[in-house]
């Protein structure tokens, strides 16, 4: 047994290949981060580096999170390698005592540190753990044209992106009853546009980046990746829609908020009424 053998590990390789598939990741663009659960943790610290590497201060504080262990994927790293070479495209993080620090245990040994945009990732699960218990554990962040041409189209404002995204496809009022938020384009990799995501995941699993792309949450990677992936579907539906209806989306046909509003009784959901 290895490292890279243990499941988690190689459940994070898999979503990182199928972002990779989906044409979601061009160069190193994208990135992923799993918290370990104590018995991962555990299984995984025969592997940690005999000496862990120095603490590194973060621009972001999150206590909750302190002692975490979080596997990331490496700053400058390219998606399509990773199931090749997991250890040097992807790597593990011990969180300091204070929430504000964190030192690499294992991994990482392309670009010696986790991706640029971890202070997102790391605030995005605090905060979403702070609502669910502790259940999140997986963000992933994807650069889909669909969301990113959207994000050109439509105000910048979390109940018009919402609607739009409802009204395209069924499914997704089930998958994101309470709609999605919105971040204005922010220069990436701070704490600044950290902080901004953050305050959307105190509302949604999922935020959009404007010009950028998509941030999703989720207990799994399974559900955080359909999370994803539903909203990327629903937004190239919008743009493909909306260019063959000569650039309006003043559609003929589309779902009715009534119909969103029974579509959530009938699955036994709650939608976001100030959406609907």
């Amino acid at each position: 047994m290895k490292m890279t053998d243990l499941p988690f590990v190689q459940a994070f390789a898999r979503l990182c290949d199928d972002g990779w598939h989906e044409g979601w990741h061009e160069r190193n663009g994208g990135n992923l981060t799993y918290r370990l659960t104590d018995e991962e943790a555990a299984a995984a610290a025969p592997y940690f580096d005999a000496e862990p590497r120095p603490w590194v201060k973060m621009g972001v504080c999150a206590p909750s999170m302190a002692g975490a262990f979080f596997m990331a994927k490496g700053t400058g790293c390219y998606m399509r390698n990773m199931k090749d070479d997991i250890e040097g495209n992807a790597g593990i993080v011990e969180i300091g005592p204070e929430g504000d620090t964190y030192r690499v245990r294992w991994g990482l040994t392309i670009g010696g540190k986790p991706t640029s945009e971890f202070e997102s990732h790391f605030m995005n699960q605090a905060v979403r753990c702070a609502h669910d218990g502790g259940a999140t554990r997986v963000c992933y962040h994807m650069h889909g044209p669909g969301i990113i041409e959207m994000s050109f189209l439509v105000p910048l404002e979390d109940r018009a992106f919402t609607r739009k995204l409802w009204q395209m496809m069924t499914e997704c009022v089930v998958v994101f009853p309470e709609g999605v938020g919105v971040v204005p384009w922010m220069v990436p990799g701070g704490p600044a546009i950290a902080d901004a995501t953050s305050e959307k995941m105190e509302s949604y699993r999922t935020a959009v980046w404007a010009h950028h792309g998509l941030f999703a949450t989720g207990r799994d990677f399974d559900e955080a990746f359909g999370l994803a992936h539903t909203v990327e579907k629903a937004a190239q539906l919008y743009v493909a829609v909306r260019a063959a209806n000569g650039g309006s989306d003043d559609f003929l046909n589309k779902i009715s908020d009534q119909g969103l509003r029974d579509t959530c009784r009938d699955f036994g959901i709650q939608i976001n009424e100030a959406f609907a």
